[in-house]
């Protein structure tokens, strides 16, 4: 199977992030996404394919001391929490 991702925009409101940060983001956000589906696969959901809109996913808790990368590790798990889930 063959999955393209395209995360076409990410807006990063009230982290405790730089601008600089945004591309280390956005990289781990995709890497942990790509690791999670390879490892687990899509949901039943979206096994035909499909775009999505919009998609809802978890809140997250982030530690004072979290880094760029450990921060799009965990936007990514809500992410993919979120698929396949009713908007």
């Amino acid at each position: 199977m063959t999955i393209n991702l395209h995360i076409e925009r990410i807006i990063l409101d009230g982290l405790p992030l730089e601008a600089h940060h945004g591309p280390i983001v956005r990289a781990a956000i995709e890497a942990e996404l790509a690791r999670l589906l390879a490892a687990q696969g899509l949901p039943p959901a979206l096994h035909a394919g499909g775009a999505l809109p919009a998609l809802r996913a978890a809140p997250i808790a982030i530690a004072d001391a979290a880094t760029p990368d450990a921060i799009g590790q965990q936007i990514a798990r809500s992410v993919y929490g979120g698929l396949g889930e009713p908007r």
